[in-house]
């Protein structure tokens, strides 16, 4: 009987066994490789412009001009409240539009934006704008009626210059 011979160097049956481990490391390498160079041109910048995902960041110089301020008349409200005492408050407005061309828009709307104000600022309770989180909510509150009656144009924020509550 033949016993299996030790396999030699210029054997041509050890050579098929070095191809598989070759092939498995150029699979793995070459994704490697391509996302590797491609990291290298976007961060580069070379690849944002072949592409042309630079001209987001252009546009977005483009449109940035100072916003257009409109000012609300002051508004003095009572409160609604549980007790006998009155309560007030007082708030300045002022009103902030990202297109200067909006400003005259809103103008037109002031008397509809003071009515919506007031009738909000009327059905609020005295602890309801007690801290930072009670300004914050009446803002929200207010920008939120603010767009509504002055739609199309848009109202980016509320501005409170003034606000008293007694």
């Amino acid at each position: 009987m033949n016993s299996p011979s030790p396999t030699k160097a210029g054997d041509p049956e050890a050579t098929p066994a070095k191809k598989p481990a070759m092939a498995k490391l150029i699979l793995i390498a070459a994704p490697v490789v391509v996302l590797l160079a491609g990291a290298g041109l976007w961060f580069s910048g070379v690849l944002p412009h072949i592409i042309g995902a630079d001209k987001h960041v252009e546009h977005a110089e483009e449109s940035a001009r100072p916003p257009g301020y409109v000012d609300m008349p002051e508004m003095i409200a009572n409160l609604n409240s549980t007790t006998h005492k009155p309560s007030y408050v007082k708030l300045a407005v002022r009103i902030e539009v990202p297109k200067p061309e909006d400003a005259d828009r809103v103008k037109a709307a002031l008397p509809r934006l003071q009515d919506l104000m007031q009738t909000y600022l009327r059905e609020m309770r005295p602890d309801e704008l007690r801290g930072s989180a009670g300004t914050y909510r009446l803002r929200e509150e207010l920008l939120i009626r603010a767009n509504a009656a002055v739609a199309p144009v848009k109202i980016s924020d509320i501005l409170f210059t003034q606000m008293l509550v007694q």
